[in-house]
């Protein structure tokens, strides 16, 4: 292993590179290399997206994050780390594994972990989150024992959670929004937002190394309020319709055919929001980025094909 270079020209390895719900991964790896820093970008498989990686000057490495020998090739030389991973029965091995490899490494100035903002309601016996958050949770306190220079990031539901897609994609067949969650309100954050607080931290890590931040949307608000944004940017009415949450599941979730896993976590968020469970609002985005996070109205102007008929 080279050490012999500076600190600052060590690469900074990024997990989850190839991205999938919001491409927070891919994002950090563009931000970084836009400001000149060296990234070593992990994938799962080398397909378009990680040529994609390539053109950005990336390096790219492939590998499996359960395996202990993939983590410790991937991270050799590295100063700093971001942990992140999507929704899978296999996080909680992944996650420990990584820890494991990073604490044996014993060379990171930061590991930056993607949690989500439940974990700040659970405790050693709760019991109503889903499996994910629960394993989420547990990573948690691992990385609490480990004495790794951890950050954690706690995202609420993000907006291009299938949670959400399921959600709006009535917009563009009746101008309706589909979701089961009465008059709760909740606060979803922009997958880009939240790429550009790991990117902040991981150019100047030191400030931030033990802090916890939780990262929501600009507002807690219920879904109608949400319409009314969204009817708004479009210049159309948009509606929501209310939908009893097992017809919801039954009618709306299922046919995205997601994996037995993702289904029960999906499942579970929206069972929690309908029980107010979401209702939050929190500081994180602008802390970090000195910016305030991104609107709902935002989010549809950019992603104008979602909304459209």
């Amino acid at each position: 292993m080279n050490r012999t270079r500076e600190v600052g020209a060590l690469p900074i390895l990024v997990t989850g590179a190839a991205g999938s719900v919001g491409a927070v991964g891919r994002s950090v790896v563009e931000g970084l290399r836009r400001r000149g820093l060296p990234v070593r970008a992990m994938v799962r498989r080398d397909d378009e997206r990680a040529q994609a990686l390539r053109a950005t000057g990336a390096e790219v490495v492939v590998g499996d994050l359960t395996h202990a020998g993939d983590i410790a090739d991937a991270l050799d030389g590295c100063a700093r780390m971001y942990f992140g991973m999507g929704v899978s029965a296999q996080y909680l091995q992944a996650a420990v594994t990584v820890a494991a490899v990073a604490r044996a490494y014993g060379g990171l100035e930061a590991f930056v972990n993607m949690s989500q903002l439940t974990v700040s309601e659970m405790d050693l016996t709760s019991t109503s989150e889903s499996v994910q958050q629960r394993q989420q949770w547990l990573v948690e306190q691992v990385l609490d024992w480990s004495g790794l220079p951890v950050v954690q990031l706690r995202p609420t539901v993000f907006m291009e959670n299938p949670l959400f897609r399921a959600g709006f994609s009535s917009i563009a067949k009746d101008g309706t929004i589909r979701l089961p969650f009465g008059r709760a309100k909740t606060s979803p954050v922009a997958a880009g937002d939240v790429a550009a607080v790991v990117e902040e931290i991981l150019a100047d890590p030191a400030p931030h190394i033990g802090r916890i931040y939780e990262l929501t949307g600009p507002r807690s608000e219920d879904v109608a309020a949400m319409a009314a944004e969204i009817s708004t940017a479009l210049g159309r009415p948009v509606r929501y319709a209310d939908i009893p949450l097992q017809e919801w599941i039954d009618d709306d979730l299922r046919p995205l055919g997601l994996p037995d896993h993702t289904f029960q976590h999906i499942t579970t968020m929206a069972r929690l929001h309908a029980e107010n469970r979401y209702d939050r609002k929190a500081e994180g985005v602008e802390q970090v980025t000195g910016q305030p996070p991104s609107e709902v109205a935002e989010y549809v102007r950019k992603n104008p094909s979602l909304f459209s008929p």
